[in-house]
């Protein structure tokens, strides 16, 4: 198949869409000088040619030239004309690269990783682009645990030994730090096991980029003996935990602790979503109408999340700025609220439940539908997962079924969280499910700073 060739100018350039999978075009004046087209709409300059003087038979070489943006084509064009007068002559511009790389030190690999290797994701998501936030917490703990311990150490030279020990150091804490860099502005590095968990598996992938990238010929960490999984995912709350963090956040609402904060916690608990899909919830990806999220770029994608009653009682609250798209604006800034650590922190203190992370309220919308009786296929709707094996099975959940088994699960939550006992929470339901969702308005209503609240979950039971 002949390839497609074009005059790469500026405007070629910038009316190049991403597609479903990298593609290059080719430049029709300089042979070998293209531009590659990343899923992410990354665009780079690339450079190919044939070693050891060209023919059919010589091995195949790419060289990757820049970023365009940083990079103009003009000066890429200049750089491809330079390319291929050396290897006209049979000098192999990318075998002096990769000498040269393999002596690089590991935070040249990490700037290197950063420019070129991690807008793609690797692993059960390959192809797929890296969500900026994911792509920013990948590179801050690169720089803030990798770079001060193995910085220094050349590329070739770090062996699983290394490795083994800079996870104890991140484990034991020594890059750990808290610096004040501005106004009201600080960096504050966390070591310890998880810390040590998620590092591990980002240094993982830079290696994997690095050799893909023939720079080195093995991953360490591939044969690093290290605990790479935790317990984290079988930690969740029972109901009698729940109680007390709902005593909690009531306690804190009265103490005058920002209501962005707890209501971004109540929809957690009532909805099993992640930290950052209702910290940053949109009015518009709101649907009252079907009782329901329809997020347009998560995690896993596009998806539709049934959510139950209780959690839209909880949004009908929640006054509208007419200024911001976002649920819970940010209080400075066109961006949305992030002030909810310093909160989290004090409910999961006063409630006892030091080890909780935000994360855990996730799994307990899970296990307690798991434990409800819920099908296995609504549980995985309620939380928008997107587990290869069960996809065909979600594909055949009605919405509606979905909608219903979000309520019930959400009830059991609300009950929890408005102080009511396990018998209370597991007593059989009258006539309808309605009066147990009645019965557990009125325990909240026992609390002033709730009525307005229950009113409105009272109203959307009724419905």
């Amino acid at each position: 198949m002949t390839e497609k060739t074009v005059v790469l100018t500026k405007r070629a350039i910038d009316a190049a869409q991403p597609k479903e999978k990298r593609y290059d075009i080719w430049d029709s004046e300089i042979a070998g000088f293209g531009l590659r087209v990343g899923v992410s709409g990354a665009k780079t300059f690339v450079f190919r040619y044939r070693a050891e003087g060209g023919g059919r038979g010589a091995p195949k070489r790419h060289v990757t030239i820049g970023r365009f943006g940083p990079l103009t084509v003009e000066l890429a064009r200049r750089q491809a004309k330079q390319l291929l007068a050396k290897a006209t002559v049979g000098e192999d511009p990318a075998k002096v690269r990769n000498d040269k790389r393999a002596e690089m030190r590991i935070s040249d690999l990490i700037d290197l990783y950063e420019e070129e290797g991690c807008y793609i994701q690797r692993g059960k998501r390959q192809g797929t682009p890296m969500k900026p936030l994911t792509r920013q917490y990948t590179l801050a703990r690169l720089r803030h645990h990798v770079v001060p311990l193995l910085g220094s150490s050349r590329v070739t030279a770090v062996n699983a030994g290394d490795i083994e020990r800079f996870f104890r150091d991140v484990e034991a804490g020594k890059t750990a730090r808290d610096d004040k860099i501005g106004p009201r502005r600080r960096i504050v590095v966390k070591g310890g096991e998880g810390a040590a968990r998620k590092v591990f598996r980002d240094l993982s992938a830079v290696f994997s980029f690095a050799r893909r990238r023939e720079i080195i010929d093995r991953n360490p960490c591939d044969t690093a003996s290290v605990r790479k999984t935790d317990n984290h995912k079988d930690r969740y709350l029972t109901l009698d935990e729940v109680k007390r963090f709902g005593e909690a956040l009531r306690e804190l609402e009265s103490d005058g602790i920002n209501r962005k904060a707890l209501d971004i916690m109540r929809l957690w608990m009532l909805t099993g979503c992640r930290r950052e899909e209702i910290a940053s919830l949109k009015w518009g990806e709101v649907d009252f109408d079907h009782g329901s999220f329809r997020f347009g770029d998560t995690k896993t994608g596009k998806n539709v999340r049934p959510i139950g009653a209780a959690a839209i009682a909880v949004l009908r609250t929640i006054e509208r700025n007419e200024d911001s798209d976002f649920v819970f604006p940010s209080e400075d800034g066109d961006g949305y609220f992030r002030g909810y650590k310093t909160p989290w922190k004090k409910a999961v203190d006063k409630a006892g439940l030091p080890d909780v992370t935000p994360h855990t309220l996730r799994h307990t919308m899970g296990s307690t539908a798991i434990s409800s009786g819920e099908a296995m296929a609504f549980t995985g709707a309620i939380l928008g997962h997107a587990n290869p094996r069960s996809t065909a099975i979600y594909a055949h959940v009605q919405h509606n079924p979905a909608r219903r088994a979000a309520d019930r699960v959400a009830e059991r939550i609300a009950a929890a969280l408005a102080g009511m006992s396990d018998a209370e929470v597991d007593a059989p339901p009258a006539d309808e499910d309605e009066d147990l969702l009645r019965r557990v308005a009125e325990t909240l209503m026992k609390g002033g700073a709730e009525a307005e609240r229950l009113r409105v979950v009272i109203n959307a039971l009724a419905v």
